[in-house]
């Protein structure tokens, strides 16, 4: 990977990399904080365009939603009437290889029909005013600690809008925020390569105490957020019940997890809920630690900033959403349906995580490309023991605007060995993200589990 561009933070790589400890990286100071807003958006990302314009300048992102549009229906796209400004083939793909990671690559390489509509680009990330004023205060107090296991000094905005090492740049995708309790219908298809499926429709829920007003990491008892995600079908699934108590700090405690199986009928532990071990329904196309892209503990790994690069990721993708797609549209042979699918020019930050010595993980090696106006993690490599592309995952984002966040609206895994993939979010059929939904911890303990199971 070439042409990444460089900046004031660079310096802090090599040293990192040769073993200084993550816990002495520190708060930035008043006057580097103080960029936000400035030469810097809120968040920490280039205010400015790029030199030849292709990437412009962010003035906010979407601020309100658009006229016609009403909460609890689907998104309208407010970029109905961009054109494509070219497609990405098999045939030129090697044009344009200087902005596309190594899994593009291969999915060009290995599929006739795959195909990357590249439209204008549109710098539609924007979260609320409270986070971006508890971003700016993060700037200054939020620390690693547990090298790098976990946070403190935080409060409920981005913890590191000026990274000085990858950990930071991770934990910024960890902690974005999402609203404080959401609900979701996570439909997931993982097509054979005939394109033949069956639909798991998955019901999830999730409460972010980071993210409750008034909250610091230092007094919601170590809980970033609980989640509760229950199968509704297919029937020989049906009634399957997992929740998760995710930790800020893994180090000192990490994740818990029980499940509550409809068949027996009882709730246990499920220490297994983490790194790589095969996520629900998956058909091993998908790990525990893909779900967002990427989620958990990171102390398997070691992980190294490399830089940012322009690179075509998927963006503003409204026209995979319900209001203009079913599940039968989108879900094809080999990958999703590219007519519904929308790529732009953005700068990213580029992250590796390798493997550590001893350490058992079916990746030997990943890459990340983290979207630098949202921290959202757009596109993922991930490589074999062998040191070979294994698997490509990207994550098609919206502006839920009436938030707003920026957040993936479908998430796709690709085994370019199998020529499978498995494609979640797709909740074209139910019913959007309910940004509103209530909800409190007492909700979340095992001991109601067997209250949520439908059998």
């Amino acid at each position: 990977m070439k042409d990444f561009r460089k900046n004031a933070l660079a310096a802090f790589v090599g040293a990192l990399a040769l073993g200084v400890g993550l816990d002495a990286a520190a708060a930035v100071g008043a006057d580097q904080a103080n960029r936000l807003g400035n030469d810097l958006t809120p968040v920490g990302a280039e205010k400015a365009g790029n030199a030849d314009g292709t990437i412009p300048a962010w003035t906010g992102g979407i601020t309100q939603p658009p006229a016609g549009f009403r909460i609890g229906e689907f998104h309208i796209d407010p970029y109905a009437d961009d054109k494509v400004k070219f497609s990405i083939t098999p045939q030129n793909w090697r044009q344009y290889a200087d902005k596309l990671g190594e899994g593009q690559k291969a999915m060009f390489e290995r599929y006739g029909t795959f195909r990357m509509d590249v439209y204008p680009t549109r710098r539609s990330a924007s979260f609320p005013q409270r986070t971006y004023e508890y971003t700016k205060r993060n700037a200054t107090q939020c620390r690693l600690v547990a090298d790098g296991e976990g946070i403190e000094n935080c409060a409920e905005g981005f913890p590191f809008p000026i990274p000085q090492n990858a950990h930071e740049v991770i934990w910024n995708h960890k902690l974005k925020y999402k609203g404080l309790s959401v609900l979701s219908y996570s439909n997931q298809a993982a097509p054979t390569p005939s394109g033949a499926y069956t639909l798991v429709r998955l019901r999830e829920e999730a409460l972010g105490l980071y993210y409750k007003p008034g909250n610091t990491s230092e007094n919601i008892n170590n809980i970033l957020l609980y989640f509760k995600q229950e199968v509704l079908g297919p029937a020989r699934l049906a009634g399957q019940v997992l929740l998760v108590h995710e930790t800020l700090n893994a180090a000192a405690a990490p994740r818990q997890a029980w499940i509550y199986n409809p068949g027996q009928r009882r709730v246990r532990r499920a220490p297994n809920v983490a790194y790589d071990n095969p996520g629900t329904a998956s058909d091993g196309l998908r790990t525990n630690d893909m779900t967002d892209m990427f989620n958990g503990a990171m102390d398997r790994f070691d992980w190294k900033l490399v830089g940012k690069q322009e690179m075509y990721v998927p963006y503003n993708s409204y026209k995979a959403t319900g209001r203009y797609a079913k599940v039968a549209d989108l879900v094809k042979p080999n990958h999703l349906n590219p007519d519904h699918m929308r790529y732009e020019l953005h700068r990213v930050w580029v992250v590796e995580a390798t493997l550590k010595p001893g350490a058992r993980h079916i990746n030997s090696r990943r890459t990340f490309y983290i979207d630098e106006d949202s921290w959202q993690i757009l596109m993922l490599d991930h490589y074999d023991g062998q040191g070979q592309i294994w698997r490509y995952s990207e994550a098609a984002a919206i502006n839920y605007y009436e938030v707003p966040t920026f957040w993936t609206t479908k998430e796709t895994h690709h085994d370019l060995k199998s020529g499978r993939y498995i494609t979640g979010l797709l909740d074209n059929e139910d019913q959007p993200r309910d940004f509103g939904y209530q909800s409190t911890p007492a909700n979340y303990s095992p001991q109601n589990l067997r209250a949520s199971g439908v059998r």
